[in-house]
């Protein structure tokens, strides 16, 4: 692929960066008992918390996940974002008051005030093994892939090692607040990384026009696909992503963390949709330079069709790696100065979803399993816990992260996994929330036995060869569906749930009444109501205007 042969300017942009950040975290580090560390306070306006949401959301995979399917299939990578969107909203107007109001620390820690501790520790477990031995440690590999392009010399192990000390070197400390305040910056650099990197793109292809001119034809610059579609075909979309939207926008802990350390109802909704806002453009910054990149041929391939072909046919045949899109475009396009800038964008995704990954691991061990061993520890020791389980987790990804390539498999269907595995999760709060009569055991038994699918369908088809023959986006609903029959079936052939299982905790047409009463006399322009609609009306007018 080549280097990125980094000017005096560049280097020293990057570094003063790196140092900036690490200063700015500690400096804003909150460790003095377990609300201050695990969730900053609990007092975070709603700025930081849609800027922290954006920033951990946006790892350093993603921009080069983003560019790659705009390179390899146009722009039906974005059904994921707007469609995300619309999750948001909903969860904002639905789910968001009742994890808020709970005072709870961790998502699971919601499914045993509704359900039972066994809920609890089944999805505590499973996130925290997926934090730390995928989304952790494939953040820390992309990220060396990146920073080994700059000194192509450097061993991968001190790469890893050195991006991981980074990170830790805040997140361990100061905890939440830490993260979220190195956040805020992070996502600035990321927005207008991209952003210049977006405009350089869009002139090196002649402007706007001759960009719609070149991919007018065929389904580039379509979201609604075929059937047959292998990124998103049209059923998917409608059906499949949201589960996984509201998988990792309302059950995920990563990104759920960041909301419960609102300093109110209200900020962690205006949070949720400015991160919504942002999504937006997300098609522009992230997945238009991947295909202006298709048009100008960045990787110079003789005879390369302007036709969409699979990553892999364009990997075997023409010999294109579409995870490089991101970075060519950085060497190809970018003037000294504006690389440094970038190579800060690229940083900061890495780092703010590390840490962020990192403040959900200590959160989930401490709160879900420490806790419940050491009933009488104190605020001063779950703090110790939890940053003794942050370096523990980092030191596990790092040891683990070399081994991503020998499993490169596994991260390249990383969706598709937790498209089989969500599901189930997805369907027990939607029920739990919504219906009085679940109770524990249909909501375990729910759990178990989409688990037990799930891993059927995994193990047919990675292990035994087995053609499922439907899209990964078309199971997760069928998933969702028996799941949640189960859920059903036992909750109503068990005893029902006792009272205090279910008040509090279920939504009612009051809730939605008191809230009207108290938005009478709110101003339209901060009304949480008016801007989820105008959200909502945001989305469509970008499917309808690229459909």
């Amino acid at each position: 692929m080549g280097t990125i042969n980094l000017s005096g300017i560049d280097l020293t942009i990057v570094v003063l960066y790196i140092v900036f950040i690490i200063w700015w975290a500690l400096r804003h580090g909150k460790s003095k008992d377990s609300d201050a560390y695990f969730l900053a306070g609990r007092n975070l306006t709603w700025p930081v918390v849609g800027l922290s949401l954006f920033a951990a959301s946006v790892s350093s995979s993603t921009l080069m996940g983003h560019s790659g399917e705009g390179f390899i299939s146009g722009i039906a990578v974005y059904n994921y974002n707007w469609i995300s969107v619309l999750v948001m909203v909903f969860f904002a107007v639905f789910f968001l008051p009742f994890y808020i109001r709970s005072g709870i620390f961790t998502m699971p820690e919601f499914l045993e005030k509704r359900f039972d501790g066994r809920s609890r520790t089944y999805f505590s477990f499973i996130t925290i093994i997926g934090n730390v031995f995928l989304d952790a440690s494939a953040t820390l590999y992309t990220g060396a892939l990146i920073i080994k392009m700059i000194f192509p010399e450097a061993n991968m192990l001190w790469i890893i090692i050195g991006m991981a000390a980074v990170a830790g070197s805040y997140t361990i400390v100061g905890g939440l607040s830490s993260a979220i305040n190195a956040d805020v910056i992070q996502s600035a650099i990321l927005i207008i990384g991209s952003t210049i990197l977006s405009f350089y793109a869009l002139h090196s292809i002649g402007g706007w026009d001759n960009f719609i001119d070149t991919f007018h034809e065929g389904v580039w610059l379509k979201l609604t696909r075929p059937m047959d579609d292998p990124t998103v075909p049209w059923p998917g979309m409608i059906i499949g992503i949201p589960i996984l939207g509201f998988y990792f926008w309302a059950n995920n802990q990563v990104m759920v963390q960041r909301v419960l350390s609102a300093k109110s109802i209200d900020h962690g909704r205006k949070g949720v949709l400015l991160v919504g806002f942002l999504y937006l453009f997300t098609l522009f910054i992230f997945i238009v330079p991947g295909l202006v990149a298709r048009g100008i041929n960045l990787f110079g391939v003789e005879n390369l069709p302007l036709e969409i072909i699979s990553g892999s046919e364009l990997k075997s045949t023409f010999g294109v790696n579409t995870d490089q899109v991101y970075p060519r475009l950085i060497i190809r396009l970018l003037p000294v100065g504006l690389i440094g800038i970038i190579l800060s964008a690229m940083i900061s995704a890495l780092t703010s979803t590390l840490s962020a990954t990192l403040s959900s691991v200590s959160t989930l061990f401490t709160m879900d399993f420490y806790s419940k061993f050491d009933k009488n520890a104190s605020s001063e020791k779950l703090v110790r816990v939890g940053q003794i389980t942050a370096l523990v987790a980092l030191i596990i990804a790092v040891v683990w992260a070399p081994y991503i390539r020998t499993f490169d498999s596994l991260i390249s269907y990383y969706q598709e996994v937790v498209s089989y595995l969500a599901p189930p999760i997805v369907g027990t709060f939607f029920i739990g929330l919504f219906w009085k009569r679940s109770n524990s055991k249909g909501a375990f038994s729910g759990l178990i036995f989409g688990l037990v699918v799930a891993v059927a369908i995994m193990l047919a088809k990675y292990t035994m060869g087995i053609e499922i023959g439907l899209h990964f986006l078309l199971l997760a609903p069928i998933l969702l569906v028996i799941s949640t029959l189960v859920n059903i079936i036992v909750s109503l052939t068990t005893s029902p749930p006792p009272a205090e299982k279910v008040e509090n905790n279920i939504w009612t047409r009051k809730i939605w009444d008191d809230e009207t009463e108290e938005l009478k006399g709110v101003v339209w322009y901060k009304n949480f109501r008016i801007q989820a609609l105008i959200l909502v009306a945001g989305c469509f007018l970008m499917y309808f205007w690229f459909m």
